[in-house]
């Protein structure tokens, strides 16, 4: 299993790459630096990734899956509620391909701030 640290600020998250088409691209434009930016109980970032919306793609995800959104070739990691939220349910702002899944709790994401420095690389 392909596995990956995404740093955000202050928090260090490993996760698991999934098998997509997406994830493989991640995967060869690492590392990644990037900067965040937050939306609600989200942290989003740029990358040099193109990937294309795959079939099963949403915009309603679960904590700790990492998604990617197509449009605006951002990493997305939704961690609680975002401002189009219906409920408690994390509800990103496009439909997103789901690449990854945290091995630790997102909500420490939280801890993250608008314009904190990003690393993505593969796990050692």
């Amino acid at each position: 299993m392909r596995r990956i640290t995404i740093t955000v600020g202050p928090v260090t998250l490993a996760a698991e790459l999934l098998e997509t088409p997406t994830a493989d691209a991640v995967w060869q434009a690492l590392p990644i630096t990037s900067t965040a930016r937050t939306w609600g109980d989200e942290v989003y970032f740029a990358v040099p990734v193109d990937a294309a919306l795959e079939a099963d793609a949403r915009d309603v995800v679960e904590a700790g899956e990492i998604a990617f959104w197509v449009e605006g070739a951002s990493i997305a990691i939704g961690f609680g509620r975002t401002p189009i939220s219906r409920g408690d349910e994390i509800r990103l702002a496009a439909r997103t391909n789901i690449w990854a899944r945290a091995l630790a709790d997102v909500t420490r994401l939280g801890a993250a701030s608008d314009g904190d420095a990003v690393r993505v690389e593969r796990e050692a």
